[in-house]
C-alpha cells in the first residue's frame, strides 16, 4: 500500500537444542574419565600395541633401531603414528565430528559431510605438527625430550613438559565439552570447521608432550639432522598416522550405518550435543588426571588408585 513503510523482519537463527539432565551427564563423564585413568595400562598401549604395530609395519624391530635417511624417517614417522593411535584425545576429536552425520539424509551428503570435518581435523594436526617439527630441527638437542637420562626419583624435565602440555590439552577438552552442553560460552558455536581445526591442533599437541619411546626416537633423529623440512614432514606424517585409523573407521561407519546413526542423533533435540559433550569431558578429565595426577603417583610423590594390571 502506498505511503506505508515496509517492515523488515530480521532473520532469526535457530538455537541449538540444550541437552536434558546436563548435571548428570557431566557427573557420569567425569566418573568415566576417572575410571579410565585407574584401569589404563600404558605398558599395554605403548608397548604391546604401539611398538608391536610399528615393528610389524616397518618389518623390523622399531625400538632402538637407527633411522637411516629421510625416507626411512618418514616411514618410521607414519608407522609410529599408527602404532600410537589408541589415545583418548583421538577418540574425542573424531567424536566431535559425529553430530555432522545427523544433519544429512542422503548417503552422498553424509559421506561428504563426514570427510570434510576430518580434513579440517587433519589440517589442524598438520599445522601444529609442522611448526613443532621446525622447532625441533632448530633447537631439539637443547629440549627436554632429547634427554635419554633414566628417571630414578622425582620429576624429570620430560615429565614436567608432559604435565604442562597435557594439562592444557585436558582443560581445553573439558571446556569444549561443557560448551557443547551449553554450560559455558562456546566461541566456536557457529564455526564447526574452526572447532575441528582446534581438535586437530590438540592431537598435534600430543607430539609436544608425550614422552612415548618411539615418539622421542623420531624426535632425536630430527634434532640430530637439523633439517627443518625433514622435521616438519616427519612430524606431520606422525600426527596423520595418529588419526588415520579412527578416521577410516569413522568413514566406514558412515557408509555402513550412517543413516541409522543420523536418525538416532536427530530423534531427540540435544542428543548430538550430549554425545559430543560427554566424550570431550571424559577425555579431558582422563587427560588431566592421568598426566597431572597419576604421573605424580608413578613417581611415588602421591597416592592414586591404580588397577593391578595397570
Amino acid at each position: 500500500m502506498a505511503g506505508v513503510d515496509r517492515v523488515t523482519v530480521p532473520e532469526v537463527r535457530p538455537v541449538a537444542a540444550v541437552p536434558a539432565r546436563r548435571g548428570l551427564v557431566v557427573f557420569l563423564s567425569v566418573l568415566a574419565g576417572f575410571v579410565l585413568t585407574v584401569v589404563w595400562s600404558a605398558e599395554f598401549v605403548d608397548k604391546v600395541i604401539g611398538e608391536n604395530t610399528t615393528s610389524a609395519l616397518l618389518g623390523h624391530e622399531a625400538k632402538g633401531s637407527p633411522i637411516s635417511g629421510a625416507l626411512a624417517g618418514m616411514a618410521f614417522a607414519f608407522a609410529s603414528g599408527l602404532g600410537g593411535t589408541f589415545t583418548a584425545c583421538n577418540i574425542a576429536a573424531l567424536g566431535a565430528a559425529a553430530p555432522v552425520m545427523g544433519q544429512r539424509s542422503s548417503f552422498g551428503s553424509r559421506l561428504r559431510g563426514t570427510v570434510r570435518p576430518l580434513l579440517w581435523l587433519a589440517l589442524g594436526a598438520a599445522a601444529v605438527s609442522a611448526a613443532y617439527g621446525v622447532v625441533v630441527a632448530l633447537a631439539g638437542t637443547r629440549m627436554p625430550q632429547y634427554s635419554t637420562a633414566t628417571q630414578t626419583a622425582g620429576l624429570s624435565p620430560r615429565g614436567v613438559q608432559a604435565m604442562i602440555v597435557f594439562g592444557v590439552i585436558g582443560l581445553v577438552l573439558v571446556y569444549l565439552g561443557l560448551a557443547a552442553l551449553g554450560l559455558v560460552p562456546d566461541p566456536l558455536r557457529n564455526s564447526p570447521n574452526a572447532r575441528m581445526v582446534m581438535m586437530g591442533a590438540l592431537v598435534g599437541g600430543f607430539l609436544i608432550g608425550r614422552p612415548y619411546g618411539l615418539y622421542r626416537q623420531l624426535f632425536r633423529d630430527v634434532a640430530d639432522e637439523g633439517n627443518v623440512l625433514y622435521g616438519a614432514g616427519a612430524f606431520v606424517l606422525q600426527s596423520l598416522g595418529n588419526i588415520a585409523v579412527f578416521a577410516l573407521v569413522f568413514v566406514l561407519l558412515t557408509m555402513a550405518g550412517g543413516r541409522r546413526l543420523a536418525g538416532w542423533l536427530a530423534a531427540r533435540p540435544g542428543r548430538a550435543s550430549l554425545v559430543t559433550g560427554a566424550l570431550l569431558i571424559a577425555a579431558g578429565v582422563f587427560t588431566v588426571l592421568y598426566w597431572d595426577v597419576r604421573l605424580l603417583a608413578r613417581r611415588d610423590l602421591i597416592w592414586y588408585p591404580v588397577a593391578p594390571w595397570a
